[in-house]
């Protein structure tokens, strides 16, 4: 049985001190939540504080983004070795926010995950469509896009090391959400791509997260649905009690 996890992305939010208080509520509210993977993603400046607020706790940290050399003349970013170095397990790659704003393609959502991979972080990788592509009935070819172009190359022992976050962009900061049965719909159709790349036992152990305005209002609802293996959470992650309701609530369900 694929065990849930459930990431908070907290976006360009907090500054350190906030971020250290935020990380010690979560630990404190949820010590003794074993069930599932609970990850906070903070901003790259806050990384090693929070770190080490949660080290050797139930709670993982991780990185919203990486570039995929392991140094140099990049001006501005941060390799893989960085987030380890600071204390992070996960990151997440190609969120559509870096599609939009930072011109992220399938292309460096790759080699990022290729770099991640290296280096022993767990990436989560975003895929998803916007509103127009949904109205225009072309859902399932961007996901089609997205998933097989960026996985290229990705062996079955690294792609089951890798989460996919599920994001209709359209859902996103606007309150609208997918029903459970359109984000289902989805999940599974990425379940079956993964079989034609790789095989049904590997597709079957891949998690594949939801993320769009997921509240603790309608996990409950989205988790129960069969190919639904969690979360990616953004602003209902940045309050102590929406975070912290929906994760007791995922506990039970599995």
């Amino acid at each position: 049985m694929r065990r849930f996890i459930i990431a908070g992305n907290w976006k360009m939010n907090k500054t350190i001190v906030d971020a250290i208080e935020l990380a010690n509520g979560i630990k404190r509210e949820l010590y003794d939540i074993e069930s599932l993977d609970i990850v906070i993603c903070t901003p790259f400046t806050a990384l090693s504080e929070v770190g080490e607020v949660v080290v050797d706790s139930n709670i993982d940290l991780g990185g919203q983004d990486l570039f995929w050399e392991e140094k140099g003349a990049y001006t501005g970013e941060i390799s893989a070795g960085m987030l380890k170095d600071a204390g992070c397990k996960y990151v997440i790659i190609g969120h559509s926010e870096r599609r939009k704003h930072f011109a992220e393609t399938n292309e460096t959502v790759n080699k990022k995950l290729k770099s991640a991979l290296k280096t022993g972080l767990l990436p989560i990788v975003c895929v998803g469509e916007r509103l127009e592509e949904r109205e225009a009935k072309k859902t399932f070819d961007v996901i089609k896009d997205h998933v097989e172009n960026s996985l290229k190359g990705i062996s079955k022992e690294d792609i089951l090391k890798t989460t996919i976050a599920y994001e209709p962009v359209w859902a996103i900061g606007t309150g609208k959400t997918a029903t459970p049965e359109q984000a289902e719909e989805v999940h599974a159709f990425i379940r079956g791509l993964l079989t034609k790349l790789y095989d049904e036992a590997t597709a079957s152990a891949i998690r594949i997260q939801y993320g769009g305005s997921v509240t603790p209002d309608n996990v409950e609802g989205l988790l129960g649905k069969e190919n639904i293996d969690g979360a990616l959470v953004g602003g209902a992650s940045l309050k102590l009690d929406s975070f912290s309701s929906m994760i007791k609530k995922a506990s039970k369900l599995k």
